[in-house]
């Protein structure tokens, strides 16, 4: 995984950039005031910091659109020359107003950054550290900010500051970004697969892998092209074949046979029948009542969906692994060594990286186009069908394609504890004629027969069979992304799948953005990042050295011969390295305890420190005892919000949208958090005079009970899912609760 760290961490660099600005601009104004004379013309001062905000609420607009075009490198690269030359332009400086142009044209950069950056690193990241790389774009911003503040308090103390130095040095880390960003990031291979430059997203996710089998994580690309329409939840249970059989359990033609690595040994996925059938979810819902009735009437079922899946995952599966099938994780995609090397090298790519399949006369019909069946014949009830050329996710060197009871079957692990597995069906049609597509399965295991509590994926009935070696798991089956009707029609047996260059002729998918599992994510992420703004970080940044004046640290500053200035910048100096602990925390449980468990565990802390600083403002309490409890405060709140509500919107935005939707959806969330920005921003002055302290404080504290509700009936769990599955869970998971409603 060394190869997906190193890549994260070069990237982030573009929101270690963003936070060095931040910091310098905050210092630097003090001294562009005096040159300029602008105390008396507080609207240019307000300009001169505004001016960034504006250029990156500005290019966000159309960021996210323009990243699904042309790609997430280009725009990171696109990032590092604004943040250059805005540093060059700041550098020469001659009026306020060209430096205004400057500060627009640095907002341009932080814009790209803050949107594209925690997208290219969800798209890049494993499933299991995916919540730990996507921290580093706040570790990287605070650092940023610590380092830059560390600089200006340093030039602070020189005879006569030079603002000019101070704004344009970013110049030359955003050389070290561009640099990085030209020769060393690679394409996201999400994207790439989603204009069908297959070979190229393969050799990506092998550098950022380390290994050369990336035939499952490729074959789960290509599945996330498509957004959730007809998903619907079952179960199975998967046992060794031979036991299935001793259990007297009649031959199931739909069963599903998976080869293990090891010799002679194999199991089968038989689907639950009767009573516990998973067929919908409105039959979820039936057989296990309303949300009422499980102890929580508001809840998204959303959430639970999610929720069932973490509840699953408990020590006792990781036992029973090892034990019984010590080799469950990777039997899918070991299965058939014997072909030892993935087929995609075989593709043609036309100049510039088009894509351009090479379909064989001899084993395909020209009108058949197929990259997901892998090249091998099987039969049918007797009846021989030629599979399509092609692979299953690159001719899936390391997969199985194989037929039992009716059924061809590939399948392999795509991270998380899932698996990916296809099955052909067959059924007679109307007129009496044979019918055939084939559906695509995501499986999850779910527990032992002890172990059925608490899950609304669980088995309630008797349909497992008693004792043995068997695994219980829920799946999630749709048909193929890339399937076509219109092909299916042409051909009675066979996939009927269309290329993936075959779908970027379509254009952008805009009516995506309608189906209900994107509106819903949509609605998740525009609200967990509006509650961000509104819960109070730039209220309290903003009061910060004010209490830590009130502390006595001014004062002691002052003792040691620091001027007012370089005391403030001091000041926020340390108010940022505060953060950075609590930053790495947060990047060790962000994969461990989860996104949804931090968001819950923080933000009543920040209500408790936002209290305490209402009360000690309405309160006569003494000057000793304000100044220690609002200090205590404000540091428990910075500790926390780093910890949650600081990166953990813009990770969820980032891994909740269809591939097809993502920037422009990631957009549309940044474009909320920059309106909210400049809102909170500018209206802190008016509440101040209005209110006052305690009252902002009192607001924010509200919005932080508001957004604790919000998370726990609306956020669900994203930990150690991929991406694809997660979109499929929103998807079942909104039309689940429409359905409920009706």
């Amino acid at each position: 995984m060394a190869g997906a760290v190193l890549v994260a961490i070069a990237a982030s660099i573009g929101n270690l950039l963003q936070g060095w600005d931040n910091a310098t601009i905050a210092g630097a104004v003090l001294y562009i005031k005096k040159e300029f004379n602008l105390q008396s013309e507080p609207l240019i001062e307000g300009l001169i910091v505004a001016m960034s905000l504006i250029g990156a609420t500005v290019i966000t607009t159309f960021s996210g659109a323009v990243a699904d075009s042309v790609g997430r490198r280009p725009m990171l690269i696109a990032s590092a020359v604004l943040y250059f030359v805005s540093g060059l332009v700041m550098l020469w400086a001659p009026s306020v107003y060209v430096l205004l142009l400057a500060r627009l044209i640095d907002g341009f950069g932080i814009g790209l950054a803050v949107t594209l950056v925690p997208l290219y690193i969800s798209e890049t990241a494993p499933t299991d550290i995916r919540g730990l790389l996507n921290t580093l774009p706040q570790f990287s911003g605070s650092g940023g900010m610590f380092l830059s503040y560390c600089m200006v308090f340093g030039m602070s103390l020189m005879p006569q500051p030079d603002w000019r130095i101070m704004l344009g040095v970013l110049s030359i880390p955003s050389l070290v970004y561009f640099a990085l960003t030209v020769f060393y990031l690679p394409e996201s291979p999400r994207w790439l697969v989603s204009k069908g430059r297959m070979a190229e997203a393969k050799r990506v996710l092998q550098s950022l892998r380390g290994r050369e089998d990336v035939s499952g994580e490729m074959a789960l690309l290509v599945e996330g092209l498509g957004v959730g329409k007809d998903t619907t939840i079952e179960e199975y249970i998967i046992g060794p074949d031979d036991e299935l059989a001793d259990e007297g359990l009649a031959p199931d033609p739909e069963k599903i046979k998976l080869y293990g690595p090891e010799e002679g040994l194999s199991w089968v996925a038989r689907p639950v029948r009767g009573q516990s059938a998973l067929g919908s979810a409105l039959g979820l819902i039936s057989r296990h009542g309303s949300m009422v009735s499980q102890g929580k009437p508001l809840v998204d079922p959303v959430v639970t969906l999610f929720g069932s899946v973490h509840e699953k995952m408990p020590e006792i599966m990781g036992s029973m692994r090892s034990t019984l099938f010590p080799n469950f994780g990777s039997m899918f995609s070991v299965a058939e060594q014997q072909q030892a090397k993935a087929d995609w090298d075989a593709e043609s790519q036309r100049e510039g990286d088009e894509y351009a399949s090479d379909h064989g006369g001899d084993d395909i019909e020209d009108s058949l186009q197929s990259p997901l069946i892998s090249r091998q014949a099987t039969s049918m009830e007797g009846k021989e069908i030629a599979a399509p050329h092609g692979s299953i996710m690159g001719a899936v060197g390391r997969s199985s394609s194989l037929m039992q009871g009716g059924e061809a079957v590939s399948s392999m692990g795509i991270g998380g504890g899932w698996q990916l597995a296809w099955k052909w069906t067959e059924r007679e049609g109307a007129d009496g004629q044979k019918e055939g597509g084939f559906q695509r399965i995501y499986l999850h295991e779910e527990g032992v027969p002890g172990d059925r509590r608490g899950s609304i994926l669980s088995l309630p009935g008797g349909d497992v069979p008693p004792g043995g070696e068997f695994v219980q798991a829920a799946a999630l089956v749709s048909q193929p992304a890339l399937y076509s009707k219109e092909l299916m029609e042409q051909r009675i047996a066979g996939p009927a799948m269309v290329h993936p260059s075959e779908a970027v002729a379509k254009g952008p998918k805009w009516a995506d953005l309608f189906e209900p599992g994107v509106k819903h994510a949509l609605f998740v992420g525009i609200g967990i990042q509006i509650l961000q703004q509104f819960a109070g970080i730039n209220g309290v940044l903003y009061y910060t050295p004010q209490i830590l004046e009130q502390a006595g640290v001014g004062v002691l500053l002052s003792n040691i011969g620091l001027s007012s200035s370089s005391a403030s910048i001091l000041i926020s100096g340390l108010t940022t390295l505060l953060m950075l602990p609590s930053i790495g925390i947060a990047m060790r449980l962000m994969d461990m305890s989860g996104r949804r468990f931090l968001l819950l565990a923080t933000i009543p802390i920040l209500i408790v420190a936002l209290a305490i600083l209402v009360l000690v403002n309405v309160l006569d309490v003494g000057t000793m005892v304000h100044a220690s409890l609002s200090t205590v405060s404000v540091i428990l709140y910075f500790c926390f919000f780093v910890m949650g509500f600081g990166p953990i919107p813009n990770i969820l935005c980032a891994e909740i949208f269809p591939t097809t939707v993502r920037g422009i959806c990631i957009a549309i969330c940044a474009l909320t958090f920059w309106i909210g920005d400049i809102i909170v921003t500018y209206t802190l002055p008016v509440m101040l005079n209005a209110i006052g302290l305690a009252g902002v404080f009192g607001i924010y504290a509200v919005v932080c009970i508001i957004a604790c509700l919000f998370v726990f009936m609306k956020v669900p769990e994203t930990k150690g899912m991929p991406l694809e599955v997660i979109t499929e869970f929103f998807s079942v998971g909104a039309k689940q609760g429409k359905d409920a409603m009706d």
